[in-house]
């Protein structure tokens, strides 16, 4: 009678754990969405500089590379929308 006890005993452990293991998550290919999001985070951390950064981006986005640069007065021009206010900086 023992041996039954121990052997049903053993057989409920084993049932229940396996019960709560959990099941591998199903591997599946990533979408091409996803697989463009995961380069762009992964350009994000690389730490280019910003005219690398956006050359490779628009690379990977397929757009044309916006115009970005220096003007006359030594301030920073990226196409800005707002025009500049009379006052000096």
């Amino acid at each position: 009678m023992n041996r039954f006890l121990t052997v049903s005993l053993l057989l409920a452990i084993s049932v229940l754990a396996g019960c709560a293991t959990h099941p591998s998550p199903d591997l599946r290919p990533y979408t091409a969405e996803e697989t463009k999001q995961l380069a762009l985070e992964a350009l994000g951390r690389r730490g280019l500089s910003f005219d690398d950064y956006q050359r490779q981006r628009a690379e990977l986005t397929g757009q044309p590379r916006k115009a970005f640069g220096f003007d006359q007065q030594a301030e920073m021009n990226a196409q800005r929308a707002a025009q500049r206010s009379g006052r000096q900086s």
